[in-house]
């Protein structure tokens, strides 16, 4: 006789055997509920702090940033060391041009008795009181002239006149008129600056791009709006290109004017040192002038950035 079906030996074994034997951990409710909201990410996913992603973007960049600064300053690393180096091989006479260590030398020394601060500060006044009164005076009137044309026409011939005429060439006059005092320094200094920038912020006006124009007076912008609208944020790239040569220029010109007659100042010590044949002080005031005119012009440029922002690259 066959075996009967359903016998304890023909039985497999359940499922229920194999969850017996390694039972299933069910979520905790904690668990569950976090997985359950939308968007949420899985437990076990760490996120990075952002502070580490700087961190990394600042440590790719840093190769960069050193490159960039070794080519900049590369020129100027080598003119230092061929300045050290010929007087030492007897490439120039060491009387006329020291290295360039005894310059730094007598630069650290006008700074520790305070010479060089004293000058210094002296021709800074100088140089940024006429710079300062060269661009209240010449933005204003450029503006005028500019955009009135009758304006334009009646100073225009004045104007040619003007600059035209060197400002070095007109210090006697400024002196015999003014004196050896302060007051002619600073007038020689307007004189010399006011002309870039009158005249950068002339064609400034002049070529405001007509679309533009036109957008604006279809909207029926008064002329302060449209000034402050239209012209103003158009021109300032322009007339910060007067701006910065004229910042050059007033320090140039202010040396000039204090080695004619001036007890301070930068143009002062450096002609005196040459009198005194102190080559290496000498030397030391030029590079303190050198310095200046490089950190104007910087923060003449981060200004200009500053108020043209709003602008967009044109790689972009």
């Amino acid at each position: 006789m066959s075996p009967a079906i359903g016998t304890p030996t023909e039985k497999t074994a359940a499922p229920d055997s194999v969850s017996a034997a390694s039972p299933v951990r069910s979520p905790s409710p904690a668990t569950s509920a976090t997985s359950a909201l939308p968007g949420a990410s899985p437990p076990d996913v760490r996120r990075v702090p952002s502070s580490t992603g700087r961190v990394r973007r600042a440590a790719g960049r840093l190769p960069y940033l050193l490159v960039k600064g070794a080519t900049k300053s590369a020129a100027i690393v080598a003119l230092l060391l061929l300045w050290e180096t010929a007087p030492r091989l007897g490439l120039v006479d060491r009387i006329f041009l020291p290295p360039f260590s005894e310059v730094a030398r007598a630069w650290w020394g006008l700074a520790a008795d305070g010479q060089l601060a004293d000058n210094a500060a002296a021709s800074l006044v100088r140089s940024f009181s006429g710079f300062g009164l060269a661009v209240a005076v010449a933005v204003p009137l450029g503006l005028l002239i500019g955009w009135y044309r009758p304006v334009a026409e009646l100073l225009g011939p004045l104007l040619e006149v003007f600059r035209n005429t060197a400002a070095l060439a007109l210090l006697p006059v400024f002196v015999l008129l003014l004196g050896i005092g302060e007051t002619s320094k600073i007038s020689i200094v307007v004189y010399a600056c006011i002309w870039p920038i009158l005249l950068n912020t002339i064609n400034a006006v002049r070529n405001v791009d007509p679309t533009l124009l036109k957008l604006a007076k279809s909207m029926d912008l008064s002329a302060p709006r449209l000034f402050q609208k239209v012209i103003l944020p158009s021109s300032v790239p322009v007339i910060f290109t007067g701006i910065r040569l004229a910042g050059a220029v007033s320090i140039l010109v202010l040396v000039a004017a204090e080695m004619i007659g001036a007890k301070a100042g930068l143009g002062y010590l450096i002609n005196a040192s040459q009198y005194n044949f102190a080559i290496p002080q000498m030397y030391a005031g030029i590079i303190t002038i050198s310095a200046i005119g490089v950190a104007f012009n910087q923060f003449l440029v981060a200004v200009e950035q500053r108020l043209s922002s709003w602008r967009v690259p044109v790689g972009d």
